[in-house]
């Protein structure tokens, strides 16, 4: 949460004011932050928690252990729902996900909890073996 909370402040959002950062522990042990990103040709702009991803996939790292998403909010600020399947892309279902407030409140939950149903590569099966 301390490296969200840190990375925040890097956030651009000059149109909603409303910054995010996002810190992923991959597997390896690292940390990787991202922040939210606005355009002004709405809807453009680039969650906090896409930008962590892109920066871990880019550092080598694929597999999600743990996420921590922190917003100037009077709750704790939960994922979107494109950034939630992102998640699940690379993340098991146990995987704890911390969303938090600038004062101090939280909330874990796992990527199952905040995703129930996710798709996966699973439900492409069948589409893979009709079309070979």
């Amino acid at each position: 949460m301390q490296a969200a909370r840190k990375v925040r402040e890097n956030a651009y959002a000059p149109y909603s004011n409303f910054k995010v950062g996002a810190a992923i522990r991959a597997a390896s042990g690292r940390v990787y932050t991202g922040v939210n990103v606005e355009n002004v040709a709405y809807p453009e702009g680039t969650c906090a928690e896409a930008g962590a991803i892109a920066a871990m996939i880019a550092a080598g790292d694929t597999v999600i252990e743990e996420v921590a998403v922190i917003a100037d909010s009077p709750t704790p600020v939960p994922c979107c729902g494109g950034c939630r399947q992102k998640l699940n892309e690379f993340g098991a279902g146990d995987v704890p996900v911390t969303m938090g407030t600038l004062t101090g409140a939280t909330l874990t939950l796992t990527l199952a909890e905040i995703l129930p149903g996710r798709f996966d590569a699973g439900h492409m099966d069948s589409a893979a073996t009709k079309a070979r």
